[in-house]
Order: C-alpha cells, then sequence, then structure tokens
C-alpha cells in the first residue's frame, strides 16, 4: 500500500480505523484478563462495562467519519447507541464508587466516620447552595441525583434530537437548545462527581481513584466539551473549511470524530492501569503456582 498516493480521505478511514483496532484490541485485552480472575461479580461487571466504553466511542466516531460517504442513518442509529451507552457508564461508576466505599446506592447512608465532612461548594454551584455544607444523608442523595439527571437526559435529548432530524424538524436554535441542556446536564454530573471523588477520597485511595475518575470524565465529558469547543470554532469561522478534506455540513462532525478515534487509543491504554485486574487476581494467582509445583 503505497501512502505517499493515498487520498485523504482514505488516510483519514485508515488512521481512524487503525486506532478503532488499537482500542479493541488493548480493551479486550484487559476485559478477558477481568473475566479470567473473576472474583467480585458486582465490581467487575461494573469495569468492564465501563472499559468497553473506549471501543464504542471509536467504532460510532469510525462510522461518523463514514458518514461523509452517505452512512447518515446507520451513523445516527450508532450515535444513539453511544448515547444511551454514555449513561450506563455513568450509572454504573457510580455503582462502583458506593460499592468501593461500602455504600449501599439505594440508602444512601454515610458511614459516621465521614459524616459531618465539610463540601466546599464553588461557583456557579454557590449561586443555588451555600459555599459550604456538611456531608449527610440529604446531600448524599443530592449528589447522587445530581449525577443520575445525565443517566436520564442525555439518552432523551439524544432521542429527541434523532427524531426530530427524521422529520426534518431541525432548526438551528433547536440544535443550540439541546446543546444549552445537555452542556448543563454535563456540568451538573461531572461537578457531582468531583465532589464525590473529594469526599471520599480516603476510602477510594486503594482503588486508583484518579486515575478511574479521569477515564470516565475524560472520554464522557471531555469529549462532550472537546465537540462543543470545535463546532463554535467553525461555527465562528476560527477552523475554515478549505484546510481540510470534508464538506463544511459535515466538518466539525469529521474533525471530532478523527480526534476521538485517536484518543481512545490512550484512554484505553490508560484503563490498563486504571481498572487493572490485579485486585482481582490473588486467589487464582496462588492456585496457579500451587498448581504448577504440583
Amino acid at each position: 500500500m503505497d501512502v505517499n498516493n493515498m487520498s485523504r480521505e482514505d488516510l483519514t478511514l485508515m488512521v481512524a480505523g487503525g486506532c478503532t483496532l488499537l482500542s479493541l484490541h488493548f480493551t479486550l485485552q484487559l476485559f478477558s484478563q477481568h473475566t479470567f480472575y473473576w472474583k467480585n461479580p458486582k465490581e467487575q461487571k461494573a469495569i468492564l462495562i465501563i472499559i468497553l466504553m473506549a471501543p464504542v466511542y471509536a467504532a460510532n466516531c469510525f462510522v461518523g467519519i463514514l458518514d461523509v460517504k452517505g452512512s447518515k442513518p446507520i451513523f445516527m442509529l450508532v450515535d444513539t447507541v453511544k448515547a444511551c451507552y454514555e449513561a450506563l457508564v455513568i450509572a454504573k461508576f457510580l455503582t462502583l464508587v458506593f460499592s468501593y466505599s461500602d455504600m449501599s446506592i439505594s440508602q444512601s447512608i454515610v458511614p459516621d466516620e465521614i459524616k459531618g465532612k465539610e463540601i466546599h461548594h464553588s461557583f456557579p454551584m454557590t449561586l443555588f447552595l451555600p459555599r459550604t455544607t456538611h456531608l449527610n444523608q440529604q446531600t448524599l442523595k443530592l449528589l447522587k441525583y445530581w449525577t443520575w439527571q445525565f443517566v436520564v437526559t442525555r439518552p432523551i435529548c439524544s432521542f429527541l434530537m434523532i427524531s426530530l432530524q427524521l422529520f426534518g424538524i431541525y432548526p438551528s436554535w433547536v440544535n443550540w437548545t439541546f446543546t444549552i441542556i445537555l452542556s448543563i446536564s454535563v456540568y451538573v454530573a461531572m461537578y457531582s462527581l468531583v465532589v464525590f471523588y473529594h469526599v471520599f477520597a480516603n476510602e477510594l485511595e486503594p482503588h486508583k481513584p484518579l486515575a478511574k475518575f479521569l477515564c470516565v470524565m475524560g472520554i464522557v465529558f471531555f469529549c462532550f466539551w472537546q465537540g462543543l469547543l470545535i463546532e463554535i470554532l467553525v461555527k465562528t469561522g476560527v477552523i475554515k473549511p478549505h484546510y481540510f478534506w470534508m464538506e463544511f455540513k459535515h466538518l466539525e462532525e469529521s474533525i471530532q470524530n478523527l480526534l476521538i478515534c485517536v484518543e481512545m487509543v490512550g484512554f484505553s491504554v490508560i484503563q490498563q492501569y486504571a481498572f487493572h485486574f490485579e485486585p482481582y487476581s490473588g486467589d487464582v494467582q496462588s492456585m496457579l503456582k500451587k498448581a504448577k509445583k504440583n
């Protein structure tokens, strides 16, 4: 294959496809390790759902790049699946955080050792809440609901957006209305998870919490803000269509999709550390060593 003679379209598809396969390779490697060392089904089921997010995102964006060549209905279907999967990942990640902290997500009972812990809110949340609050059952429920609202809002907005597009009722003001709603939803959920991280930092410390939070927040929230920024740069003319091979109407989507395909390789590698199988491998490895000696 002569790369020098390839068109920009084919070269872009090759890069996106290669990155998608790489993210799938690293994820399946970690996936198989967890299934082999199957020790804690409750936690590991959540982990498997979370780590599959990288190849799901990459595959979705690869189809999005193919959309330039006329596969719009397929892309819309896959994008709907991605939106629902995002919601599932956030729900499972919240469940995982509660499990690591030895708490019941349904009851929201605060352990005595951290009850009353100070929570310092920042702007713009201080417009609605006191700057300093204390951790109790009510505030824990509030943080949980702030995260759960994204789980509901994201797929509903996605279904509505796609339905309106299919019926040909999608003026720019409707698009920006959904963008504003999703931006607020994303911010509130992200803020809530950050507060969760700070509140339960000591309890989560043995579980590499920072790496886990960065993986989930990076894939779901950073990619959303990145797409919004690219859309604004294209609309304002900072990014011009003649710099790229894509048609103008596909420009922001194509740039975002290509970037995500590349970024998911990095995230799938980081997940190898953040969601490593080693905490669940102790008993199995001991049995294997004994079997080898015998």
